[in-house]
């Protein structure tokens, strides 16, 4: 799959400095299609999803997988998987993941050979405090629809949706005022902690919690994203970390 980048900083060209990589953000930002619906769930047939496993050093430039799973759209069915290994280039800095992961998720997208209609990526969209997470700079840069699904609210707030399948409530940003919408807490099995579904590039939020219930029929995450995470975790097992 060759990504198609929207100019500005290329993969292996990451800023080096915080303060570049909030500038490279807000061009991202600036770049993002937010206002796209974007493919329903009936309009797709390959979504992909990515995912990092860090090394369990935990240094600073350790070694860490990026996965990208292809599954077929109605059956769930992996269709083709791609792994990338690397050292990170970036430090762990609150805020700035995107330049951590980005670098070896493209290389991992580029091994495919299947191009998706859709990536799912396990984090964030527009639920960032600069409006930039990993899923609108993936989006941005490879031209494709992309939406986050997280595990945790991040730093926004929200209240408990109902208790079944599908059953949402509003990812606000508190700093707002007021309080601005950034995402769906969305809830995928009955009793089970909801996640944080939020828009990337060229999907809307309607459509990106629509595919994440249909990802994830049996489990509380998305089946792109478990996936990915397990194929990068066993990949970093066979690598001896």
């Amino acid at each position: 799959m060759a990504a198609e980048a929207a100019g500005g900083t290329a993969a292996g060209e990451w800023p080096a400095t915080e303060a570049e990589a909030v500038a490279e953000q807000e061009r991202i930002r600036a770049a993002a299609d937010l206002t796209s619906a974007g493919p329903a769930p009936g309009a797709v047939r390959r979504i992909a999803g990515v995912d990092v496993s860090y090394a369990s050093s935990g240094t600073a430039d350790g070694l860490l997988v990026a996965a990208a799973v292809v599954l077929d759209a109605d059956t769930l069915d992996v269709v083709e998987e791609a792994v990338h290994a690397d050292r990170a280039r970036f430090p762990y800095v609150p805020g700035l993941l995107a330049f951590r992961e980005l670098p070896p998720v493209l290389a991992a997208l580029e091994g495919l050979r299947t191009t998706p209609d859709l990536v799912v990526c396990d984090g964030y969209g527009v639920a960032h405090p600069r409006r930039a997470g990993l899923a609108v700079h993936l989006g941005v840069l490879t031209g494709l629809p992309c939406f986050g699904v997280a595990k945790t609210p991040f730093a926004f707030t929200h209240t408990e949706p109902g208790p079944r399948r599908g059953d949402t409530a509003p990812l606000l940003d508190p700093r707002r005022d007021p309080p601005e919408v950034v995402g769906r807490a969305l809830r995928t099995r009955p009793g089970v902690r909801a996640v944080f579904v939020s828009a990337g590039h060229g999907i809307g939020l309607d459509n990106a919690c629509a595919h994440t219930l249909r990802l994830a029929p049996r489990h509380r995450l998305p089946e792109t994203t478990r996936r990915a995470d397990g194929l990068s975790r066993r990949v970093l097992r066979e690598l001896g970390e």
